[in-house]
């Protein structure tokens, strides 16, 4: 059925990738902000009830629905036709017409980031079932990347359901073999976690968080155990050149931990619009 609308679409899939694309980008934006502070809020108020204290009840209900979105500043609502994706933005000129705070730009670039990566899948696999899935494994991969670049956290939440997904959409070998993606999913995580331990062995220092092998698990299981070297060393290599870069321009503490998931969730992003090419490029010989 997938299959027959996205042959209907025919050269209104692109576009249509777009727009909506430029949609799904606004919301992730709000994923981006409020998730994380709804775990902190979850997290006290696990932590008030072990320690016998009652939980905070006058604190407003804040979820990624309610309330409604308003400038951080000055409180005011942002109406309907000032949340347009990047339009809004623009007529506004980057600031709440309210108080005149400067709107970030994480808002527009993110909103114009999910449309490019969504008319790109659709491009390379098509509007049928497998596109149609892509897109969302885009759509997580951005958000938890952009929640690991504000915050250093990769929320179970957003992890573990692209885990389990993948392995579902596998079953009848949508991107790989099951055996290849249950494979890719075990191996991903103790890749992760011995690298971890074996780092901390030898500097008493932890190199990442757990959130990283719950990634790099969900990447296996969606594009199997074949496309994890390639994801490895391209997450790697762009780490480390945006390190030394950071390190070098800003001054950056190299103490200062910077996040993973997003080269990780990049280098995923890749492996899965072109993992063969990919795998050609640093295994001519074959893998």
């Amino acid at each position: 059925m997938l299959a027959d609308i996205g042959a209907q679409l025919g050269g209104w899939a692109l576009p249509i990738a777009g727009v909506f694309g430029l949609l799904i980008g606004s919301f992730l934006n709000v994923v981006i902000a409020r998730l994380p502070v709804m775990l902190e809020r979850e997290w006290e108020t696990e932590a008030r009830a072990i320690l016998e204290h009652e939980p905070n009840s006058e604190r407003e209900h804040f979820d990624l629905i309610r309330p409604r979105s308003r400038c951080p500043q000055c409180q005011r609502p942002i109406r309907a036709l000032e949340n347009v994706p990047i339009l809004s933005f623009l007529f506004l000129r980057g600031r709440c017409p309210g108080c005149g705070t400067r709107i970030s730009w994480q808002y527009p670039a993110v909103e114009a980031l999910t449309a490019l990566l969504f008319v790109v899948t659709v491009w390379q696999l098509g509007p049928g079932s497998a596109g149609l899935l892509a897109l969302v494994f885009t759509a997580v991969l951005i958000a938890a990347s952009g929640i690991d670049a504000r915050t250093t956290l990769l929320p179970d939440q957003l992890t573990l359901p692209l885990l389990w997904l993948g392995l579902l959409v596998n079953i009848p070998g949508t991107f790989t073999d099951l055996q290849s993606a249950v494979i890719g999913a075990a191996a991903g995580y103790l890749t992760l976690w011995l690298i971890f331990h074996g780092f901390r062995l030898l500097t008493g220092k932890e190199g990442m968080g757990f959130g990283d092998f719950k990634l790099l698990a969900a990447l296996g299981a969606w594009l199997g155990w074949q496309a994890l070297p390639v994801i490895l060393l391209l997450a790697s290599l762009v780490g480390a050149v945006v390190g030394i870069a950071l390190i070098l321009l800003r001054g950056r503490d190299r103490n200062i931990p910077i996040p993973f998931g997003p080269y990780l969730a990049a280098a995923g992003w890749l492996a899965l619009i072109w993992g063969d090419e990919l795998l050609a490029l640093y295994f001519p010989q074959g893998f």
